[in-house]
């Protein structure tokens, strides 16, 4: 478990220092299970998208939270190294949620 939290900040730090400072009030969690309806998510980006927050946004709003799901990306990697690989993918993929990314985008720019 420790090793796949070491993964997760270390995709985190990939993130350019310019783009760090835009993700004010959020945080991101590990979990180990998505919700049993959807068995096979590896991640899931919930708030409000930067593209979406009006001038009243902020007031008494909880932070936005990524949360990635250890068990369906360890099953689905066969190596250390495709974990780690998956798991950048992965964090990425919903931090570009949080940016206002749909997952049309983000599919044609690799991180699908």
């Amino acid at each position: 478990m420790e090793e796949f939290d070491d993964a997760v900040s270390r995709a985190l730090d990939l993130i350019p220092a310019e783009i760090q400072v835009l993700m004010d009030n959020v945080v991101v969690l590990v979990e180990a299970d998505p919700p049993a309806q959807t068995p096979d998510l590896l991640g899931v980006y919930e708030g409000i998208p930067l593209t979406e927050r009006g001038a009243d946004w902020g007031m008494g709003t909880l932070p936005d939270a990524i949360t990635i799901f250890r068990n369906p990306l360890l099953a689905m990697c066969e190596d250390e190294a495709q974990v780690i690989s998956e798991v950048r993918i992965t964090v990425l993929h919903e931090v570009g949620h949080f940016f206002g990314i749909d997952d049309a985008r983000l599919h044609e720019l690799g991180w699908g």
